[in-house]
């Protein structure tokens, strides 16, 4: 640790970055378990069959250590490495960049749910009979011969609970 001359002397950047193991811990897992999967699955199989052939003894299979004990491993491997990758979206999202390089912002913002877009937040267009072009903002083909065989599914059907407005 350092003391509080030392930290003061320290430049802002240096304040805010955090300990390497702190940061890397997460790329350091998925290679661990990268690694241990191709030992595991293709570099011990191989290694075991060169030994069995080199000694002369009967062909056995190779047990993948891994997936003894019902494949705890990968389950939980698997769970600590999806709950870091979706941790470290939420992050992403919320603007952490691990003391980083910023990156560029919108210059304009979006308008997702804003009433002149038409989207998700629109009261307006609550009920009412919506096209592709107000929602997406492209317009549909007027003709059945311009849609093609996908015309049969894109037809409204009036009896269907999910047509209905």
């Amino acid at each position: 640790m350092t003391t509080a001359k030392e930290y003061a002397k320290l430049t802002e950047s240096e304040k805010k970055k955090e300990d390497w193991m702190n940061a890397k811990w997460r790329p350091m897992m998925g290679w661990t378990y990268m690694i241990t999967c191709v030992t595991d699955f293709i570099l011990f199989p191989i290694l075991w069959s060169i030994l069995q052939a080199a000694l002369k003894q009967p062909v056995t299979a190779w047990q993948p250590i891994t997936l003894q004990g019902a494949g705890l491993y990968h389950l939980a491997m698997g769970a600590i490495i999806g709950v870091a990758a979706f941790g470290r979206t939420q992050e992403k999202l919320a603007g952490a960049n691990n003391g980083g390089m910023q990156s560029m912002g919108q210059t304009s913002p979006t308008t997702y749910g804003s009433s002149s877009s038409g989207g998700f937040g629109s009261s307006s267009s609550f009920g009412s009979s919506t096209t592709p072009s107000n929602i997406f903002g492209a317009t549909p083909p007027t003709s059945k011969s311009a849609m093609g065989k996908s015309a049969k599914f894109a037809e409204a059907d009036p009896d269907s609970v999910f047509d209905r407005g």
